[in-house]
């Protein structure tokens, strides 16, 4: 098990859990039922929670049939149509026209005043056995809504604060009439449903059984958003906390400081020339970040095929297949699948974008990316990197990238409580301004104000903790190459592909806090991980060691050095 003073760390809203032996972690990716069924809570897109289950439930014990349906939760019209599209293509032409969509908006007696905090709420209700289903978009598109949003409408919907509004034009679903292409629903008076200063949207009626509990009984909104939040989240608050984090990812906030500084302080240039933090898109999780570019460039370009290049994380591969014509898939990163490529495009072939990581995961591997741009370039497709493993700190990916998307909820917030994720245009790349158009027309503002204020508290340090675990990664790294019972150690500073990565290196960039370590056998394997005495979960870039964390490097090599131990004694 994990020490005490670790997993005391973990809160309600963990983004992660630890699997602390072999057959536990197998047991997990396997969906066992002595792991899965005992576990409370989990990775967000993979496990939804208890909070959103619970106001998933009622809102199907107020419009649905308890017994045999369930529903499904999104922020906007345009996310909800998203899934609800998705369950009508895989179901029965009957079974389809029982899907819908309900919306629950703010009442009349909310939103009042400049600093209100209101939020609408999308639902899409479908039968049980088609949970499956609706899971996909959930765990794909990393659309869906916050645990703390989650909470928020529960309480609102509970008091008579968010009510249902009756049939419209604009809560019509797909199993009614025909859909001819997303929407945008949420109005320039509002940042992720705070209220500027207008009263949010009147239902045309409701039957809300528990309107009376708040809003009928003269308990004002004021009170309701106090008794939530206390006297610390505003309009302005989330607003301001939002353009910081957008500096530090633009590249032009160059140092560790708090909030207010942030506001006032940015450096010349940022990550490439012209860049600024309207060049930045904040989403609600790294997968939404990716599902939405890719989105953007099928609403910008049209539906042609894309390429995913090198061996992904799972869900970006998932996007690309499920959504739109397909992908031609390059699993090794090669620069002979850059040849094969290459061909193809010579002989006419044309593809949306390239989506890549850099460097990808688990083997640490990073893509020629300026031989990519040059075939970019000379043959009309856009790049898409996602840098998440690295980070912006440590390699500077966009100078050849169209989009550089990344997951906020690892390293970048570091306390494993918030999700989040970002997209970032070049504006020196060819596509810009016709992905800025789009996005102009098509970007949504998903993320729930308390969950930007969370991850800007979280993010104020993220410069000097990002230069202590290069430097603790870098020890425990070459630890490990050293020993004898190491087969192999995978990390990008003994990658055959370091040439490349070291090409994109920042000044005073490392390597990460990433690797991955293989030895001479399946008992070894099993002894080192069941040893070694840290949370093991499946995320990373936590600042407690799921990869390497803020510890001491004393203590961590201590750590090691036992579940080493461990393997020696298997292995004689």
């Amino acid at each position: 098990m994990a020490p005490k003073s670790q997993s005391t760390r973990m809160s309600r809203k963990a983004v992660s859990v630890s699997l602390p032996t072999w057959r536990s972690n197998i047991g997990y990716e396997e969906g066992e039922e002595w792991v899965i069924g005992k576990m409370q809570c989990g990775y967000p897109r993979f496990f939804v929670h208890p909070s959103i289950q619970k106001l998933a439930q009622e809102i199907v014990r107020r419009v649905g049939d308890p017994e045999s349906e369930t529903a499904t939760l999104f922020a906007t019209l345009k996310t909800a149509r998203i899934c609800e599209s998705f369950i009508v293509s895989k179901v029965s032409a009957e079974e389809a026209q029982k899907v819908r969509i309900v919306t629950f908006v703010p009442s009349s007696q909310a939103g009042e005043g400049a600093t209100a905090v209101t939020s609408s709420l999308f639902a899409v209700v479908y039968n049980k056995e088609y949970a499956s289903i609706a899971k996909q978009v959930w765990q794909h598109s990393g659309n869906g809504i916050s645990s703390r949003r989650g909470e928020f409408c529960l309480r609102a919907l509970e008091d008579g604060f968010l009510v249902e509004e009756k049939k419209s034009a604009a809560s019509e679903s797909l199993s009614q009439r025909p859909c001819k292409g997303p929407r945008r629903y949420q109005g320039k008076g509002s940042i992720s449903g705070i209220s500027r200063g207008s009263s949010a949207s009147t239902p045309t009626s409701t039957d809300s059984p528990s309107a009376a509990n708040g809003a009928e009984d003269g308990r004002d909104y004021a009170q309701f958003i106090e008794e939530r939040f206390g006297r610390n989240l505003s309009t302005a608050l989330a607003a301001q906390a939002k353009v910081a984090v957008r500096r530090r990812i633009a590249g032009v906030l160059t140092a560790d400081v708090e909030l207010p500084e942030a506001l006032e302080t940015t450096s010349a240039e940022g990550r490439v020339s012209g860049i600024s933090e309207e060049d930045v898109y904040l989403y609600p999780s790294g997968m939404s970040a990716i599902f939405n570019s890719h989105q953007t460039l099928l609403a910008a370009r049209g539906p042609l095929k894309s390429i995913c290049f090198g061996f992904p994380y799972t869900d970006t591969l998932k996007i690309l297949q499920k959504w739109g014509p397909g992908c031609l898939f390059y699993g090794h990163g090669s620069s002979e699948d850059l040849d094969d490529l290459e061909s193809r495009l010579k002989n006419g072939e044309r593809f949306l974008g390239l989506f890549t990581e850099a460097p990808g995961n688990p083997l640490l591997k990073t893509p020629d990316l300026v031989r990519i741009r040059g075939l970019a370039d000379k043959y009309g497709f856009a790049v898409v990197v996602d840098e998440t493993i690295s980070n912006f700190l440590n390699i500077n990916v966009l100078p050849h990238a169209d989009i550089v998307v990344s997951s906020l909820t690892k390293i970048f917030s570091g306390d494993s409580n918030v999700m989040g994720g970002s997209g970032v245009l070049n504006p020196q790349a060819p596509f810009y301004k016709l992905l800025k158009d789009t996005l102009n027309r098509e970007f949504e503002d998903l993320y729930w104000a308390e969950d930007a204020v969370f991850l800007e508290r979280n993010s104020r340090d993220f410069i000097s903790r990002i230069d202590k675990i290069n430097a603790t990664s870098e020890e425990i790294t070459a630890m490990l190459k050293a020993s004898p019972l190491v087969k192999d150690v995978y990390y990008p500073k003994y990658s055959p592909t370091r040439p490349l990565y070291d090409s994109l290196r920042s000044p005073n960039g490392g390597y990460g806090g990433l690797f991955s370590v293989t030895f001479h056998s399946t008992e070894g394997s099993i002894a080192f991980y069941d040893t070694l005495e840290v949370l093991k979960g499946p995320s990373l870039g936590t600042n407690f060691t799921l990869s390497v964390g803020l510890e001491e490097v004393s203590d961590l090599r201590g750590r090691f050095q036992r579940a080493l131990d461990a393997v020696e004694k298997v292995a004689k």
